[in-house]
């Protein structure tokens, strides 16, 4: 698409971390469209619950979007536990109703998927690595992936990890873990569950400049480092100058409070997207300094 076309570009979950970043960034290059489920975060943001498949086709055949970023899913992988039900209505039937949609009025469409889709037991996944989800999040995600290539011929699946940084009102780990020690409250943390954490600004970057390029098919788009639940926060505590010693190790198998089975090792191999963009994965230092920055800033 060329800068000086202005294509309409629509964003589900419009209110969430990403969604939020990927305004920020398209503001002035796209028409945007901007939806919501429950509270909004701009006051042009639309009302829409993906799960209601008339709306859905109604609102796309009305406003006729070009391209469509799907971040709205449910993801909260201890309720998609305990509430299968309404985990599949949102992160498939959901996907379903927007790739249809999508479909009818031949917009192309990102979809963001989760390192969760595999089981964890290698870790560095790459594309072409076969999923494996241990949980119902995962197998919800991986199901919604394939609604969009049965249905969406222009797509890019974007697979990431662990999304961190600032928003006004939903936490993150990141964002846990700075509340948590500022408060000088102790914390455990799992010591060897082990991903690549994802700013928020990095991945919405990455996303707008995987549409202009016009990508296509499936990519890794994560942070590049691969690291320890345990040892980011540790990070995040350097970063932000708080107290080390209130972060304590503990195992996965001792989280009662965890529902759900985690992947052990989920990181992701982000070598394909470096390829084709020239936005590249940060580390986990260079995004928690952007993070401090934003603070700053603010």
């Amino acid at each position: 698409m060329s800068d000086n076309h202005k294509g309409r570009l629509l964003i589900t979950g419009a209110s969430g971390l990403l969604g939020s970043k990927l305004q920020k960034i398209a503001e002035g290059k796209f028409n945007l469209i901007l939806l919501h489920n429950t509270r909004p975060l701009s006051p042009n943001s639309l009302e829409l619950d993906i799960t209601n498949q008339k709306e859905v086709t109604k609102l796309f055949n009305d406003l006729k979007p070009e391209i469509v970023i799907h971040t709205a899913s449910e993801t909260n992988v201890d309720k998609c536990e305990l509430q299968k039900e309404h985990a599949w209505k949102i992160n498939v039937e959901g996907t379903h109703n927007v790739t249809r949609a999508c479909k009818k009025i031949d917009a192309k469409l990102v979809y963001i998927s989760t390192d969760y889709v595999f089981d964890g037991e290698k870790g560095n996944y790459k594309e072409e690595d076969k999923p494996n989800p241990i949980s119902y999040y995962g197998i919800t995600k991986l199901e919604g992936e394939n609604q969009v290539i049965q249905n969406c011929n222009d797509h890019v699946i974007l697979r990431t990890s662990v999304i961190y940084g600032w928003h006004q009102w939903k936490q993150n780990f990141a964002t846990w873990v700075i509340n948590q020690l500022r408060q000088n409250k102790e914390i455990t943390v799992v010591d060897e569950h082990h991903n690549t954490p994802t700013l928020a600004d990095n991945l919405a970057e990455m996303t707008i400049e995987a549409l202009r390029s016009d990508l296509h098919g499936l990519y890794h788009a994560s942070g590049i480092e691969k690291i320890s639940r345990y040892d980011f926060a540790i990070q995040i505590a350097k970063t932000f100058h708080l107290d080390l010693n209130l972060i304590k190790p503990i195992k996965m198998s001792q989280l009662a409070a965890w529902v759900a089975k985690r992947p052990k090792d989920s990181s992701l191999n982000t070598d394909k997207i470096q390829k084709h963009l020239k936005t590249k994965p940060l580390n986990i230092t260079d995004g928690l300094n952007i993070m401090k920055q934003q603070e700053k800033e603010a």
